[in-house]
């Protein structure tokens, strides 16, 4: 390819492609990783580059890392994706690498979307990063922790990149607006740091997104003189519905219902609303949510509210009824009743707390008198006798430890210890008196 072809390839490539930096002192964004002193900057100023895995968002620089990297250590830069290489792949790399090596150079693999990385190609690149033979880069947007071999995983140090904030994203279009070389400087176009700003919210921390809608803002630019001009009225045609999707098996996806859940928990209906909106308008399924307050009615509020949990089912059966539009109203219902209602994770603790006495005691068995007797001969066995009919009792409750409905030979132990919070303080004095009634019921066998 000559000069003229190379030039032109260049200028049609989208603007986000030539703007990528190539050099670190141009990278923006990751200041705890590329910062003076820091993990990455101190690889390039030694000019020597090891294992390790960028995990972070799309659109935060992992690819132009690897380059930089790459080229600040003389290596040679092979480029595979997880989800399109194979094993034979593979092989070729590290043929072209045990070549290189001949000639004293050494091999940096830079490897898209590692946690698609499937058990063949793991096999086959594991060694051969072992050894020193490959300088492995993944990058993903998902934890490492969870999709990645343990045995490759131990080779390469985890590095975490963020979203680039809304300061960081202005920077970068203002560099392509400025950079006459590889941007949109030629065109002197004049853009408000209003404008900007719009556009970097639209980005969601994506350096790619902002600098592919700052190119195709900069198609609607209006002419003043000598100059171009961006008018922000025009935006909303650019940016249209600007909601980041996202993958539903992944991280941010189980993020974003942890932190409903935990904004529930901690009783903020802001913030709970907030992240239900990031998460239906990412792509996320109502559903998905309703599911999750669910668990929260019993978990999170139990009885402190016991209308939590019939409102929340009556949410749901909402959105089915009325559809998406209203029914999102329903389920935004349901998350404020739960984020304000007292909380009480008494449920919770008292049916843990069951399970593990029921799997130390694998003999339990049922007191007879609890038991059914469906025919002649369970009557006969004594199955059902000595039970007493609660609303045959005075106050509807069968009083004394007699009638405990415990098993025989098993120590007494109390699950369920209701909170002073809400309507759990009520149970807890029901259960006080009962336990009177108790006491007042037990003192004639005691004499």
């Amino acid at each position: 390819m000559d000069m003229f072809e190379q030039a032109h390839q260049e200028a049609s490539a989208p603007l986000a492609w030539r703007m990528r930096p190539r050099r670190l002192d141009d990278y923006i964004g990751q200041p705890a990783l590329v910062g003076p002193g820091k993990p990455l900057r101190r690889m390039v100023e030694a000019g020597q580059v090891r294992s390790m895995i960028l995990w972070g968002p799309p659109g935060v620089g992992k690819t132009t890392l690897a380059e930089i990297l790459a080229a600040a250590s003389d290596a040679r830069l092979e480029h595979l994706s997880a989800v399109m290489a194979g094993v034979k792949d593979i092989r070729e790399v590290v043929a072209g690498a045990k070549a290189a090596q001949a000639h004293n150079r050494t091999t940096v693999l830079f490897l898209d979307e590692i946690h698609r990385l499937n058990k063949s190609q793991q096999d086959a690149l594991l060694p051969h990063v072992e050894s020193g033979l490959l300088t492995l880069i993944g990058a993903t947007t998902e934890n490492p922790s969870f999709e990645v071999n343990s045995a490759l995983l131990s080779r390469a140090r985890v590095h975490v990149l963020k979203a680039l904030d809304e300061a960081a994203l202005v920077t970068v279009m203002q560099r392509a607006l400025s950079d006459s070389e590889h941007g949109l400087g030629q065109r002197r176009i004049a853009v408000s740091d209003e404008t900007l700003a719009i556009l970097a919210r639209a980005a969601a921390g994506d350096a790619r997104r902002a600098l592919g809608l700052l190119e195709t803002a900069c198609d609607f630019t209006v002419t003043e003189g000598a100059q171009e001009r961006l008018p922000q009225e025009g935006l909303t045609d650019v940016i249209g519905h600007t909601a980041s999707a996202f993958d539903k098996q992944g991280d941010y996806y189980y993020d974003l219902l942890s932190a409903i859940h935990k904004s529930v928990r901690s009783s903020r209906p802001d913030a709970a609303l907030l992240y239900m909106a990031r998460f239906i308008q990412g792509g996320g399924d109502p559903l998905d949510v309703v599911r999750r307050l669910s668990a929260i009615a019993s978990e999170d509020v139990g009885n402190a509210d016991p209308r939590a949990l019939p409102l929340v089912i009556a949410a749901w059966d909402a959105y089915l009824r009325l559809g998406d539009y209203e029914g999102q109203r329903a389920i935004a219902h349901a998350i404020i009743h739960l984020a304000v209602a007292p909380k009480s994770n008494a449920i919770d603790r008292a049916w843990k707390s069951a399970q593990q006495f029921a799997a130390s005691q694998p003999r339990l068995e049922v007191p007879t008198y609890l038991r059914n007797a469906p025919t002649k001969l369970m009557e006969s066995l004594g199955h059902g006798d000595g039970y007493r009919y609660a609303h045959s009792e005075p106050h509807g409750y069968p009083a004394g430890h007699a009638h405990d409905c415990w098993p025989d030979e098993v120590p007494a132990q109390q699950f369920y210890a209701p909170t002073g919070h809400g309507h759990e303080e009520r149970f807890a004095r029901i259960m006080a008196w009962r336990a009177e009634l108790d006491a007042a019921a037990d003192e004639p066998d005691q004499r």
